[in-house]
């Protein structure tokens, strides 16, 4: 049977009742735009996340332009940012008329090096944005500690770390504000787009409730030019429910997580590919499971065809580095060297790793790369015994 990259029906089953319970209840109300469900929702995510507040918004992409534009950053300002993340960590960034300034990535945990920070900080930098990557906090403490020598904020891109930790210190509470999504394929997802900012500056909060409803407050009163950034009540709703089950799910990704370091091993396929490592004092929540084929990114696709081929989801994230797209060509910092966040798009593949996989789906996942794997060896011996003769 196929094996999804991720399979969302499966989570569904477990907690249908509650969420048709729910569900019914909002649309018998029939109050869909922020409300009492939506401050629900934001006061108990703000207390899983150990932050003073908790803002809903549109979705992962609006949280990044939100904070932005909360902390006024715009035109001849600098945000740093890794090479190697999802379009929106500098797609927001530009969008305030601002200018990203991107930095290579270590391959450890695959999230920003702080030493290259360091070396891109100018007079104009306003802001450093972490990815948290794949389900990793980055190297928090030192990151915050270059930002406090020089007074400038720090936004952590929280969107595939909910509930991941540093020194049992939660995602979004590391430093002055937090920007999560909620996007399905989360581990925390809606059932559309979804988002959401955390801070415990008080007067932060105050900004980000005014900037997603147009900066209005009070009503048609407007102090900022904010935007359309409301979560919908239906959205907050139904991830209040599934915020009950995260540290469930969370587990079992680990677990999973665990399994496959064992069954790699048992394959003796530990020299040809690197797993994902939870380094010390962190909690990975596995919101990917991305491993790395060192040969590079033929041996990469051939195992990612070679899965396909058997029906199983697997996925690149991300083929192409942020400073080699085309919309930042004229970017500065783009004409610089990442070779770390260049080896990371021509190496990784991400392979199933979501609660409900069972081991015997997962020795079929290892089972399904280790002949890959043992066909691309022979491969390349065939093709230099035919250039020896």
């Amino acid at each position: 049977m196929a094996i999804p990259l991720l399979d969302l029906k499966a989570q569904y089953a477990t907690i249908k009742d509650e969420i048709l319970q729910v569900t019914e209840a909002v649309f018998e109300s029939q109050a869909f735009i922020l409300g009492k469900r939506v401050e629900e929702f934001e006061g108990h995510f703000a207390a899983y996340c150990s932050s003073g507040y908790a803002v809903g918004v549109s979705s992962g992409t609006d949280a990044l332009l939100v904070a932005l534009m909360a902390l006024q950053i715009g035109p001849g300002d600098e945000v740093i940012v890794p090479a190697y993340s999802f379009f929106a960590t500098a797609g927001v960034v530009d969008r305030v008329g601002a200018t990203p300034v991107f930095v290579d990535i270590k391959l450890d945990d695959y999230n920003i090096d702080p030493a290259a920070i360091a070396a891109a900080m100018t007079p104009r930098t306003r802001a450093i944005m972490p990815v948290h990557l794949y389900g990793q906090t980055a190297d928090m403490d030192a990151i915050d500690a270059l930002a406090r020598r020089r007074e400038i904020a720090v936004i952590e891109d929280a969107a595939q770390a909910v509930g991941a930790e540093l020194g049992g210190r939660r995602a979004g509470s590391l430093s002055e504000l937090g920007c999560f999504s909620f996007f399905p394929s989360k581990n925390l997802g809606a059932f559309g787009d979804a988002g959401a900012v955390t801070t415990s500056d008080e007067a932060l909060a105050g900004k980000l409730f005014d900037y997603r409803v147009h900066g209005m407050r009070p009503k048609y009163f407007h102090r900022y030019v904010g935007g359309n950034f409301r979560i919908d009540a239906l959205q907050a709703a139904i991830l209040d429910i599934k915020l009950r089950h995260l540290e469930e799910w969370s587990e079992g990704r680990r677990r999973n997580a665990a399994h496959y370091r064992t069954l790699f091993g048992e394959a003796g396929l530990r020299d040809r590919i690197v797993l994902p490592s939870e380094l010390r004092g962190r909690r990975h929540v596995f919101n990917q499971y991305v491993v790395r084929f060192p040969e590079g990114r033929v041996v990469r696709d051939r195992v990612l065809e070679h899965l396909r081929n058997d029906g199983i989801g697997c996925e690149v994230y991300y083929p192409l580095t942020l400073p080699r797209q085309e919309c930042f060509a004229n970017v500065p910092s783009a004409r610089g060297t990442f070779p770390q966040s260049d080896a990371a798009a021509d190496q990784t593949l991400a392979i199933p790793v979501y609660p409900e996989l069972t081991e015997g789906q997962m020795a079929e996942v290892v089972e399904s790369i280790g002949k890959a794997l043992r066909g691309s060896a022979g491969a390349e011996t065939a093709r230099v015994s035919n250039a020896a003769r």
